[in-house]
C-alpha cells in the first residue's frame, strides 16, 4: 500500500480529493437549482389544477371536514345505540282475543289484550262486558308468564303477542 501512495504521491491524492469535492459541490448546486425549479412548477400545477386556488389548501380543508364528519358519525352512532337499547324496552308485541264472556251477550264484546316488549314483559288486560256493567282487569307479564292465574283468553292473547312479529291482528 505504501508503494502505491509513493507512486501516486500524497500531493496528487490531495489534488484528486479536491477535484472530487469541487465536482460534488457543483453537482449539489445543480440538484438544488433543479429542486427549486421543480418546486415552483409543482406550485403552479397545483394552482392550475385548483382553478386558480391552492389545491393543497383545499385538500387540507377537505380533510378537516372529513374528520369533523367522522366525529359526528361516531356521536350519531352512539345516540342510535342508546335509542335501540331504549326501544327494546317499549311495547312492540300486541295480541288481542275477542270473546263473549256471558251467554246472554253476543258479538264478542269482551276482550283480552296483551302488550309485551322484546323480552315478553308487559301487561295483559281483560275487559269483560255484560249488559249491566263492564270491568277491566290488568295482570303483569314477565317473560311471557304471569304470577296471577290466567284465563284461557289471556293465555291466548299472550301467545298471539309473542308470535305476532310486530304484526297486529284482531281475532
Amino acid at each position: 500500500m505504501n508503494n502505491i501512495l509513493q507512486i501516486i504521491g500524497i500531493n496528487n491524492i490531495l489534488l484528486i480529493l479536491i477535484g472530487l469535492t469541487v465536482i460534488l459541490l457543483i453537482a449539489f448546486i445543480i440538484v438544488m437549482i433543479k429542486m427549486l425549479g421543480l418546486n415552483k412548477r409543482y406550485k403552479e400545477f397545483m394552482k392550475k389544477l385548483g382553478n386558480g386556488k391552492n389545491l393543497e389548501e383545499d385538500l387540507e380543508n377537505y380533510m378537516y371536514r372529513v374528520e369533523r364528519v367522522e366525529k359526528q358519525n361516531a356521536e350519531i352512532s352512539s345516540v342510535i345505540k342508546a335509542l335501540d337499547d331504549d326501544l327494546k324496552k317499549t311495547i312492540k308485541k300486541v295480541g288481542i282475543v275477542r270473546y263473549s264472556a256471558f251467554k246472554d251477550t253476543g258479538s264478542d264484546l269482551s276482550f283480552t289484550l296483551a302488550l309485551l316488549n322484546d323480552k315478553n314483559d308487559g301487561v295483559v288486560l281483560n275487559g269483560i262486558y255484560s249488559r249491566e256493567m263492564s270491568n277491566i282487569y290488568a295482570k303483569p307479564v314477565e317473560n311471557g308468564k304471569s304470577s296471577y292465574t290466567l284465563s284461557y283468553e289471556e293465555e291466548e292473547a299472550i301467545k298471539k303477542a309473542i308470535d305476532s312479529n310486530n304484526i297486529y291482528k284482531v281475532g
